[in-house]
């Protein structure tokens, strides 16, 4: 079983804590906290709030950091970006620009990594359900990979590449039945999850695949879960796993040109240990690198976790019986992560003041008709009046991405910092917008013809 979420048994990281493992973060004594050299504050006055924040510079940071790490395991890799962590295109166009090309799971997000500038021969399709819309348009724009997650999908796509007269790349996922040791709900390597097929049906699928009209079987695909923070030991499994694979494939005449890794690499939201890309290099290496395979890899999270803020105001403070209740304008529409999977996200005042002053437990709480609207409990912090700004940390990646509607909440904008300037990068959806292609049924009360 995939493990249960972690009991808090030790003490909240403190304020100068959480700063000083966020290099992007910074509390200026007049201007207070600052994303690089942009108060937060300013951004506030200026676009409003809710508002995501991400730093320009630490999703270039991270993205060299692992680069470099494969490059030093001496591994022939590619990076290929997962949108479904942060589909901004201002973020995947800018890791595009540092030479990643893009995991895209939908048709939505193949066309929004065009869009932003990632060529067709960067880009990697996953995903369980993908559609005959969405596999003809892959084969249109001749992207790089489309990764097959089962012996149906394969004779689907198969069906559809042959009608038009086209090859489909393909990778085969396989489900190597190791345990991320991560959350339940993230975890994607084990039999009991959807994806791919058992390892020990890959040689019989592989050997069908290569005979299949329209298909060009190029190698193997493995992911086997999300914010995976304990170590590589996960990892090393499933790659000696894929390795053994890789062999038995060969020896049986197939051709195994190439490897796609996955991703998961964990980050540290609260006090865990930070994911470490040399570590996952060297785990690759040793169950990969000796096949002369070309090795793919499709972080997310690591990447673009750390590069953002959730920036929100306080629009009152409630105290009831002995609880006390920060309520803020952001709410589990716009970060969803506490509320599904019990996550931690680092939360810090704006103001210097706040800053340094004496604190006590808060519940921090959003105005959304849901007691599971909740973003911590019996967390220390300050007195914050309403009007007072704090940041939820941590909130690059799964935070705008599986932000709705719901409760008719617009959309909160985004920005993108880069040293001393700041951009809107998505405008904050309009309440005209939320009503936008809705309309009452020609019989309803009311209803004037158009």
């Amino acid at each position: 079983m995939a493990a249960p979420a972690p009991v808090l048994d030790t003490p909240d990281p403190s304020f100068g804590d959480l700063l000083a493992a966020r290099p992007a973060l910074a509390m200026d004594p007049l201007a207070g906290l600052m994303v690089e050299e942009v108060p937060l504050a300013r951004i506030a006055a200026a676009v409003g709030t809710p508002t995501w924040v991400y730093s320009a510079s630490t999703l270039r940071r991270r993205a060299r950091l692992l680069k470099d790490a494969l490059a030093e395991a001496g591994l022939d890799a590619s990076i290929h970006y997962a949108t479904k962590a942060n589909p901004s295109l201002a973020v995947v166009n800018l890791l595009a620009q540092e030479g990643l090309g893009a995991d895209v799971v939908s048709e939505g997000e193949l066309r929004g990594a065009r869009a932003a500038g990632v060529p067709a021969s960067g880009i990697v399709f996953s995903g369980v359900g993908k559609t005959e819309r969405e596999m003809r348009l892959a084969l249109a724009e001749d992207i790089l990979q489309i990764n097959v997650e089962s012996a149906e999908e394969a004779e689907m796509l198969s069906g559809v590449a042959a009608s038009l007269g086209r090859r489909a790349r393909v990778a085969l996922r396989v489900n190597p039945d190791v345990d991320a040791k991560t959350h339940a709900k993230i975890t994607t390597g084990l039999t009991e999850n959807k994806f791919g097929v058992p390892i020990a049906m890959a040689p019989e699928l592989y050997g069908r695949m290569s005979a299949m009209p329209g298909l060009e079987v190029v190698g193997l695909t493995v992911h086997i879960g999300s914010q995976i923070a304990q170590g590589v030991a996960s990892y090393r499994a499933a790659y000696q796993r894929l390795g053994q694979l890789v062999r038995e494939l060969r020896a049986a005449g197939h051709s195994v040109a190439r490897v796609d890794c996955g991703g998961g690499l964990g980050i540290p939201y609260r006090d865990e240990l930070p994911g470490s890309p040399a570590a996952l290099a060297g785990a690759i290496k040793a169950g990969l690198g000796d096949l002369g395979v070309k090795i793919m890899m499709e972080p997310g999270r690591w990447i673009a976790g750390p590069s953002g803020v959730l920036l929100t105001r306080v629009i009152i403070e409630k105290h009831a019986t002995t609880r006390r209740f920060v309520i803020v304008d952001a709410a589990m529409n716009d970060l969803l992560r506490p509320a599904m999977y019990e996550a931690w996200h680092g939360i810090l005042p704006v103001s210097p003041v706040a800053f340094h002053a004496p604190i006590s437990q808060a519940d921090v709480v959003g105005p959304v008709c849901e007691s599971s609207d909740t973003f911590t409990k019996g967390r220390d912090l300050p007195a914050l009046p309403a009007e007072s700004l704090v940041a939820i940390l941590d909130a690059g990646a799964y935070g705008a991405a599986m932000s709705s509607t719901y409760n008719a909440r617009p959309l909160a904008a985004e920005v993108m910092v880069e040293g001393a300037r700041f951009s809107v990068i998505r405008d904050r959806q309009s309440y005209d917008a939320l009503l936008e292609g809705q309309r009452l049924p020609a019989w309803a009360e009311g209803h004037t013809p158009g």
